[in-house]
């Protein structure tokens, strides 16, 4: 009793009522999410001799590829889940959408546009890194709406208590759960201040700061997926996503390391339009579900 008395709250409906509209929490939380994101790498994008218009065109190429590699992907490893209909595969409205996928399309389309327009797609991934971070870390939140990706039940203070309705059959008897979108905004938030301040005090030849977002990322993911109960497929023991992020974490780590140390090449690569930067209010921003 008192675990379910100090634990977190859940609520119970993820829609909020404006009036006659009726908002989907997940959806505001995503479009919140993407806010966050395209404003830290505008600030970042601008230090560095860049301007707003540049990224504001990679944001709506990159979230429209994000958006498409987020759906293929929860396809692909969650085939199960798919409706089965002609649709089903693009029922993005039926929930599912993977953030490896999104990430990595997302990230893909981003650099083609900046090549192609002249500038530098590895000085845009990494100032792009600290805000691809907090952007998922903000995106959790919308599992906390939903009621969704918890983790193991838990009688700690913190625990988040589940309804009935949104539990897994074998814990029925359990009220709460670990909390763990909570476990990867703290983790998220953390991991962008320690970006932030490597970049500062350091001089990183980009794309390293990427490859280090990507190795902080996965190396909180895997432990995170040791805790989740939600469905999943399974090979050795362990959830398929706790083996990609192993994989990608060995991947991005090895190639920090040799890129940052090794790898002997030219300076770093600059915006090809180096401006002064304006005085003032920076510019307002225009508001643009994960699924595991």
């Amino acid at each position: 009793m008192l675990a379910v008395l100090a634990s977190i709250p859940s609520p119970h409906k993820g829609v909020v009522d404006a009036g006659p509209l009726h908002l989907h929490a997940y959806g505001i939380t995503l479009l919140v999410a993407i806010a966050a994101c395209i404003w830290l790498t505008g600030v970042r994008w601008r230090r560095r001799g860049g301007d707003w218009d540049f990224v504001l065109r990679i944001a709506v190429w990159g979230v429209a590829a994000g958006i498409i590699g987020a759906r293929a992907y929860h396809d692909v490893t969650s085939w199960n889940e798919v409706p089965k209909h002609w649709w089903g595969p693009f029922a993005v409205w039926e929930g599912g959408l993977g953030v490896w996928g999104g990430i990595a399309l997302g990230t893909l389309v981003g650099a083609i546009v900046a090549r192609r327009s002249g500038e530098s797609a590895r000085a845009l991934m990494d100032a792009a890194a600290p805000g691809l971070l907090l952007a998922q870390g903000i995106g959790r939140i919308g599992n906390w709406w939903n009621q969704e990706l918890f983790g193991k039940p838990t009688d700690l203070p913190w625990g988040l208590k589940i309804d009935p309705e949104h539990r897994p059959l074998n814990y029925l008897d359990s009220p709460t759960f670990h909390p763990t979108f909570l476990y990867e905004l703290i983790y998220d938030v953390i991991g962008v201040v320690v970006l932030l301040l490597v970049d500062r005090r350091f001089r990183i030849k980009p794309p390293a700061l990427f490859s280090l977002y990507v190795s902080i990322y996965t190396f909180g993911r895997f432990f995170e997926e040791l805790l989740r109960v939600d469905p999943s497929h399974h090979f050795l023991g362990l959830r398929i996503n706790a083996w990609v992020s192993i994989v990608v974490f060995c991947c991005s780590t090895a190639f920090f390391v040799w890129w940052q140390f090794f790898h002997r090449g030219g300076d770093e690569p600059q915006p090809a339009r180096r401006r002064p930067l304006p005085k003032g209010p920076a510019m307002a921003i225009p508001r643009g579900r994960v699924r595991s």
